[in-house]
């Protein structure tokens, strides 16, 4: 109650709701991995490795369905949309764009794991029976598969959606706001502010658990190139809190100023550091491998991607410890990621957002970590004897021992230093804005000491949890979360596959058919019959007046033409209708309807001052319908002369099918009926 009382007494943008139960369970989950962060680890261990093993293939499936769902959308019409209004500019620049998402989504990971993940895979026991090229091959191949299309398909969903129903739907920049379709309304209700709470804690405990071994690993190669003379919390605490002050400097200037100057520093100085492995590396070797490593992975995406690896017991533990752990952190860190990605992506079209999250950080990953790591494997065989592969269990110095042979190897190592310092940056400074954006529902304005507090909390838990030993503990717990989260992921596929399709039924829908033959003769009674709802007694009135003298005078003209037709009724009893009808002995009858069908009317329009006057949830409309099931149309504006030129229209379209032997399959009904 207090908090709640501070939050309205100091202008916060905090919503009570999301904020207080979030906090409370940050704290109360902190305070577990920091008194007791072995019997926490162990417990919530047994949950996690409980779920690895009996519901990975289920993290397989649903990574799989993010991918074609993707994959389905950029090839589909769907891709040609919008997010945000058909006129909708970009807000940032193309490489602005990519180098902010790429630098909020995988940034540190690379740093940390692109030596590391290779050679573990290369040194990885249960691949020993394989030879040396076979292994390195395969060390390549998983880690592609790790950091490829798969990894930024989860991220996509999310953002995807994020942004549709932001830009497209004008809704708050919240996950809540990417179930609308489903819950309408009450998406602003309790069930929002828990899908916002999920978010919310997800975010922080990722960002945290980041935080805290980055910062192992920073210190660890400051010891190494002997800028610091050894390990000790106390420096682990200056690195933080220099980390933090930047980060929240960088936050409070706001997205298009510190955080995108971060993100494209962050970038041009990788692709730097990139070209040097590249160039005082084995070249060749490595642009071959490239290419290989490339078609490998294309030829083996279906089984990688389908794959329990349920007929090689041997593999299991080594999936479990790397695939299904990698499918379940990027889909614990894709509601960060994924806001942050919607939020600078307005403007974009849906296949221009998908090519761009799908592939280009894909083939920028492909490049790092086939140069990075097939370097490795080449230095492990040819120089360092085994020594590299053997320091796999020390992954916060395996890249600067990595370092170590090549040229110039201190300044290197320094240099290497500051990408990972300037990727925690970018990291921390987007996990702020999109921390205070969950928490305060996408407010316009925020004060700057709401983005300072999430700042000062990312550093306290991180630093209690460091000293304490409580980050593997919380690092189980979000990767345990991943699992429920994955199945609101799916939920949101499927509400945006459904706004999709009202969207793109919106826009392409054509005029009216029963206004194609309007003229200004009628404008008036046309506008009459446009603003008026109408009753079931008042369309039932008009098939008696308008559309049956019409079938009447339709059934005699066709009978002075040889051709028998018959009218035939029911405007007493429901269902009401009023049809006519000309019957074949060997092809299926013709039939044009109109029957009174009810219709239900938006809540909005019905509660909207300056429109027709509605008082009822249904109105009625004169409705056609055919013998051979085609979609009908509304026809409430038609007169007596435009009913019969409409059926003569589908008369004439009748008998042309009729005379073309092909359409015999749909025209011979009667005929085969009767045999």
């Amino acid at each position: 109650m207090r908090l709640n009382n501070f939050i309205k007494n100091n202008k916060s943008s905090f919503v009570p709701g999301i904020i207080i139960p979030s906090l409370l369970f940050i704290v109360c989950t902190s305070l577990l991995s920091v008194f007791f962060p072995t019997a926490t680890d162990y417990y919530l261990s047994i949950v996690k490795n409980a779920l690895f093993t009996n519901l990975n293939w289920l993290y397989v499936l649903v990574v799989t369905l993010f991918v074609f769902f993707l994959l389905f959308l950029f090839l589909s019409k769907y891709g040609n949309i919008k997010l945000g209004a058909n006129d909708a500019k970009p807000e940032f620049s193309f490489f602005s764009w990519i180098s902010m998402l790429f630098a909020a989504g995988m940034g540190i990971g690379l740093m940390y794991f692109s030596v590391a993940e290779p050679l573990s895979h290369y040194a990885d026991s249960s691949l020993q029976g394989l030879s040396m090229e076979e292994r390195s091959k395969d060390a390549q191949l998983y880690t592609f598969f790790h950091w490829g299309i798969h990894a930024w398909a989860i991220y996509g969903v999310v953002g995807l959606s994020l942004a549709y129903f932001t830009y497209r739907y004008r809704l708050p920049l919240s996950l809540r706001s990417c179930f609308y379709p489903l819950l309408k309304d009450k998406i602003n209700g309790r069930a929002g502010d828990v899908v916002d709470m999920f978010a919310l804690c997800s975010t922080f405990f990722g960002i945290t658990t980041t935080l805290g071994f980055g910062v192992m690993q920073l210190s660890a190669g400051l010891v190494h190139i002997g800028i610091l003379p050894h390990v000790s919390f106390t420096y682990q605490v200056i690195i933080v809190l220099v980390i933090m002050t930047i980060s929240i400097a960088s936050a409070t200037s706001g997205v298009a100023k510190g955080v995108k100057f971060l993100s494209q520093l962050n970038i041009v100085a990788a692709v730097i550091l990139l070209l040097f492995v590249l160039i005082f590396g084995p070249t060749t070797f490595l642009f071959g491998s490239l290419s290989e490593g490339i078609g490998y992975y294309i030829n083996a995406f279906f089984n990688l991607t389908f794959n329990t690896h349920a007929y090689e017991p041997e593999r299991q533990e080594w999936f479990f410890n790397w695939t299904i752990l990698y499918w379940a952190w990027w889909i614990s860190w894709s509601p960060y990621v994924g806001l942050f990605i919607a939020k600078i992506s307005k403007g974009r079209t849906i296949r221009e957002f998908i090519g761009a999250v799908l592939l280009i950080p894909t083939l920028f990953n492909f490049l790092w970590m086939s140069f990075f790591g097939n370097s490795a494997i080449w230095l492990d065989q040819h120089q360092a004897q085994g020594s590299l592969s053997a320091m796999i269990d020390q992954a916060d110095l395996l890249l600067f021992k990595f370092f170590e042979y090549f040229p110039m190897s201190h300044v290197v190592s320094i240099y290497s230093l500051f990408i990972i310092f300037i990727f925690f940056v970018t990291s921390a400074d987007s996990g702020i804005y999109v921390m205070n954006n969950i928490s305060s529902n996408n407010a316009e304005q925020s004060p700057k000491w709401q983005l300072t507090f999430w700042g000062a909390m990312l550093a306290i838990v991180s630093l209690v949890l460091l000293n304490a030993g409580g980050l593997q503990a919380l690092q189980t717990m979000t990767l345990i979360t991943a699992l429920p989260f994955a199945i609101i992921m799916l939920l949101f596929c499927y509400s945006l596959i459904k706004g999709l399709l009202i969207d793109s039924e919106y826009y392409d829908r054509p005029l009216s058919h029963a206004t194609s033959s309007w003229s200004g003769a009628f404008w008036k009674e046309r506008l009459e019959r446009i603003v008026a709802y109408h009753e079931k007694k008042d369309v039932n009135q008009y098939l008696v007046k308008t559309v049956k003298p019409a079938f009447e005078e339709l059934k005699q003209e066709f009978e002075s033409n040889g051709i028998i037709a018959k009218v035939e009724s029911a405007l007493s009893t429901s269902p009401h209708f009023v049809e006519i009808k000309i019957q074949h002995e060997n092809m299926a009858d013709f039939i044009y309807g109109v029957r009174n069908e009810a219709k239900t009317v938006s809540d909005y329009l019905r509660n909207e001052g300056n429109a027709p006057d509605i008082t009822d949830e249904q109105t009625y409309v004169p409705h056609t319908y055919f013998g051979d099931n085609r979609a009908g149309y509304d026809i409430q504006y038609f007169t007596k002369n435009e009913m019969i030129s409409d059926v003569l229209k589908h008369y004439e379209r009748f008998i042309a099918l009729s005379s073309d032997q092909k359409n015999e399959i749909f025209l011979g009904q009667n005929l085969r009926e009767t045999d």
